[in-house]
């Protein structure tokens, strides 16, 4: 495997600035699935008002939405085919993003290992079946992409969106779009742009970060079902799974997916929690549970 330096100082950047971005999704987040117990007890109101996110996140934001370009997500799709970055397990993945926190650091939040089992085992406690389980076990190891050599933080996190045709005004502060050079092209700019009516949005270009990577590397190296997969390729995707953007690009599956990520996202923003997890004893569980769904050793 490639050796990978470590910054521990940049890791803990990036570490916040996803934790500042899902608090401000957590305070938008409408709770439509009934069927999740285990948050039924939150209070929704101590999380951060949307309207007062810190600078950093509006910050984070408008360099997203000026440089995720079409040519961009091309040029990133290429070089994810052109290279492995490593090989290595699941569960040593898991450890490889740990080191995103600064553990020098007495304030930092919760480790990134901590926030996929607290996800984990918010699923398992709502008796969710165990693909589910192991979905959100893995679901933000995507962000091992800012070790392995992104441009920055702002390829790696924050909410996704389609590129290729008109900005939806229903992304977060959508008005940062205007300085991006695809919001000023003639085809770029259109409703459809470089697509068909219902072409399905595996025919479209989301931005890329660690959903799609990560969708990328276990498609084929996993039994993840459909539904897993889709989770992992769209919890980012909140104008398309919460505000109903993107409607006109999508097909007969889409609805399916569309379901998946809106029953995966309670697990995701709300299974926070200051408690931490035991991790040693829970990782005899995991470690058997992942051994159902992968290989030993995955390329990444």
């Amino acid at each position: 495997m490639p050796a990978v330096v470590v910054n521990t100082h940049a890791g803990h950047e990036l570490d916040a600035i996803s934790d500042a971005v899902d608090e401000v999704n957590a305070l938008k987040v409408q709770i439509w699935d009934s069927q999740s117990e285990f948050d039924s007890t939150k209070d929704k109101t101590t999380f951060r008002q949307y309207e007062t996110a810190c600078d950093r996140v509006k910050n984070f934001y408008k360099e997203q939405h000026e440089k995720q370009t079409v040519a961009f997500n091309i040029k990133a799709r290429t070089e994810f085919k052109s290279r492995k970055r490593a090989r290595m397990g699941i569960w040593q993945a898991m450890e490889m993003l740990n080191t995103l926190v600064d553990d020098s650091d007495p304030d930092t939040e919760l480790s990134q290992i901590e926030h996929l089992l607290q996800t984990a085992e918010a699923i398992r406690h709502d008796g969710k079946p165990e693909w589910m389980q192991v979905t959100g076990l893995i679901h933000d190891l995507g962000k091992l992409l800012y070790l392995f050599g992104s441009e920055g933080q702002w390829d790696v996190v924050g909410d996704t969106f389609v590129v290729g045709c008109a900005f939806s005004d229903k992304n977060i502060y959508p008005g940062t779009f205007s300085g991006n050079p695809d919001f000023h092209d003639a085809v770029y700019s259109t409703k459809y742009g470089i697509y068909e009516p219902n072409c399905g949005l595996d025919n479209v270009m989301v931005s890329w970060g660690h959903d799609e990577y990560l969708y990328n590397v276990v498609k084929d190296q996993s039994s993840l079902p459909a539904e897993g997969l889709a989770m992992i390729r769209y919890h980012s995707f909140y104008p398309w799974h919460r505000e109903g953007a993107y409607t006109h690009l999508m097909n007969e599956k889409d609805h399916a997916a569309l379901e998946a990520a809106r029953a995966f996202n309670p697990y995701d923003l709300y299974s926070k929690s200051d408690e931490p997890c035991d991790i040693e004893k829970l990782r005899p569980y995991y470690q058997d549970l992942i051994a159902k769904f992968f290989p030993s050793e995955i390329d990444w």
